[in-house]
């Protein structure tokens, strides 16, 4: 298995689907794209985010029953793809394994804060080549960096140009 991360959601045309963004955390770096629901995709973004909400959703309900039963998981992994659809299976303490989506398992695992991984397998068939240039950390990081000025230009008033 191969340690990944997650990198973000995207909304790709000409699909208009969300789709989920792994990075191959060492070694070649390659990236899998997984198209997701709309409803996924909120979950995946709020696991993502740490946030809490209002009332236990899915996958809050989910990890709630699985630590009622006295486990806890500790790690996701992208297991196979077939005729273009991905699996996984959340592994649980003792090394039980259940089947589940990438989507859920994912989220699931990102409120876990337990290591995602993908089978060499998975990568190898389904690895996106040269799609991102090597450079996006950067971006990613000017990009910050403009939203930071931003949100001081929004703080200052009149008075801060004073004297």
């Amino acid at each position: 298995m191969v340690p990944v991360d997650v990198r973000g959601l995207a909304v790709l045309p000409p699909m208009a689907a969300p789709v989920l963004l792994l990075r191959e955390s060492a070694g070649e770096r390659r990236w899998l794209a997984i198209t997701i629901g709309e409803a996924e995709a909120s979950a995946l973004l709020t696991a993502h985010t740490g946030e809490p909400s209002e009332r236990p959703g899915t996958i809050e309900l989910l990890g709630n029953i699985i630590e009622a039963l006295g486990s806890g998981v500790r790690s996701v992994e992208v297991t196979a793809l077939a005729d273009g659809i991905f699996y996984a299976e959340l592994v649980l303490d003792g090394g039980l394994r259940v089947s589940a989506r990438p989507s859920d398992a994912i989220a699931l695992g990102l409120r876990a804060g337990v290591p995602l991984r993908a089978a060499e397998a998975v990568l190898d068939a389904a690895a996106l080549e040269s799609v991102f240039f090597d450079g996006v950390d950067e971006v990613v990081e000017e990009d910050k960096k403009v939203a930071d000025f931003r949100a001081l230009l929004d703080r200052l008033t009149p008075d801060d140009f004073r004297d």
